[in-house]
């Protein structure tokens, strides 16, 4: 497992002084995203080839939020490769070594030339090495979409949002989807199944509904189609 340690900054927490959602996932991703330039498979290397990483699902459990100050450690490994996914793990220790948070995704290899998914090939993988996966229920990856759901105001893509993909970075639909949420609702789970990348300038239309047992949250685009579709538990 490919691990970093970290302490728990001001600019992370929120006014109950720990973690926030998106800082937990922005760990996660900046930690797989360490693995791969240390191991020779960053952004350049990828760009280099015409590859990219896209997630496309995550499953993120939460078993307590990370309070100021406090030290941490963020690990991530390899699980699986299928065709064109990469399966991987992710984990947050606390100083104990006890896991405060732990997830499960799913990453599609693309061509950035041709826009569609690229095979895998041994020396893609090799460098990455596989681990048992970690002992969670999977739940289906196709979040089912709640009947009906309310509207909210629409806003742009921003600036902001937009990462070196040149589209809207993974951790900003959860911020989005977050900003229709009461605000001291405590997120335990969290599955989020991303269908398409939204740009800078496009228009984001919320669709919120409240059910039994979770919150889902559609980032719709104009014609109602998902951008991404975002369960809080």
């Amino acid at each position: 497992m490919y691990t970093f340690d970290g302490r728990v900054r001001y600019s992370e927490i929120d006014h109950r002084g720990t973690m926030t959602l998106p800082s937990l996932i922005n760990y996660f991703q900046d930690c797989s995203t360490f693995q791969s330039e240390d191991i020779g498979c960053g952004l350049q290397a990828l760009g280099e080839r015409h590859r990219a990483w896209l997630l496309s699902y995550w499953q993120i459990e939460i078993r307590r939020y990370p309070e100021l100050g406090e030290k941490i450690t963020v690990g991530t490994f390899a699980c699986g490769f299928d065709k064109f996914f990469g399966y991987r793990n992710f984990v947050m220790l606390d100083g104990a070594k006890t896991w405060v948070a732990r997830a499960y995704s799913v990453w599609i290899y693309l061509d950035i030339k041709t826009g569609h998914p690229a095979r895998l090939c041994p020396e893609d993988i090799a460098p990455y090495g596989q681990e048992p996966p970690l002992d969670m229920v999977l739940e289906k990856r196709k979040i089912l979409l709640p009947q009906e759901g309310e509207s909210m105001p629409a806003f742009p893509v921003r600036r902001e949002h937009i990462d070196t993909n040149e589209h809207v970075n993974n951790c900003q639909y959860v911020q989005m989807a977050q900003e229709v949420l009461p605000k001291d609702l405590e997120v335990r789970k969290l599955r989020v199944e991303y269908r398409k990348a939204a740009v800078l300038g496009d228009m984001i239309y919320p669709q919120v509904a409240n059910e039994e047992g979770r919150t889902v949250v559609v980032l719709c685009d104009g014609e109602e189609k998902p951008y991404a579709v975002v369960e809080f538990k």
